[in-house]
């Protein structure tokens, strides 16, 4: 079980964090409108509702807030981040991730939380006070080291097992969804926030 789970959570990140190359993907934010068996209407928060169709198996993962504490030396995280004139990164969120998921999608790429964002996967070398309750990290990565502020308000969040049960009417959610020929879309894993919490990444 263990074992599933942590494959299914390195799945998840991995469809979070890159185009897959074998069919165009769109990466959704948003509420769920209804659930009927494997059909998931979810609104975006562009304001469309969309249709996914789930696959027979797929997997729901909870995006639960942790303690700032859990940001520490050692620790592999994904934060998406705004790059500022100084060459260092704003944190918009910043996800620990499982020892399970260490080294999953790791580098630094283009996001789209918002225009111009950009994801860093890394492990964490260092983490001091930047002033005014935040932190600089300093992460590293196979390619390279980036310096990243975390405002005192910024989601810190990690995953945990979910429950199908969790997709109810208002749940806020992020999946990854693969464009079928026909135009349709189709998933096999959605994260959604834990207790109305919703999915900073």
């Amino acid at each position: 079980m263990k074992h599933t789970f942590s494959l299914a959570l390195c799945l998840l990140l991995f469809a979070c964090g890159s185009v897959l190359a074998q069919a165009p993907t769109q990466r959704i934010r948003g509420d769920v409108v209804a659930l009927d068996g494997l059909s998931l209407q979810v609104k975006s928060r562009s304001g469309e509702t969309l249709a996914i169709k789930l696959a027979d198996n797929y997997v729901v993962t909870a995006v639960v807030k942790i303690d700032a504490t859990a940001i520490k030396p050692g620790s592999f995280v994904g934060t998406a981040s705004m790059p500022q004139p100084d060459g260092t990164l704003t944190s918009l969120e910043v996800l620990v991730l499982p020892e399970s998921m260490r080294g999953s999608n790791e580098g630094h790429y283009p996001w789209d939380l918002r225009p111009g964002s950009m994801m860093t996967n890394a492990t964490v070398v260092d983490v001091v006070s930047a002033g005014q309750g935040a932190r600089r990290m300093t992460l590293k990565y196979k390619d390279g080291e980036k310096s990243v502020v975390v405002p005192e308000d910024v989601p810190i969040v990690t995953f945990e097992p979910g429950e199908k049960s969790m997709l109810v009417p208002g749940a806020h959610v992020l999946l990854t969804a693969t464009k079928q020929p026909d135009g349709s879309l189709t998933a096999a894993r959605v994260a959604v926030g834990k207790n109305g919490l919703v999915p900073p990444m």
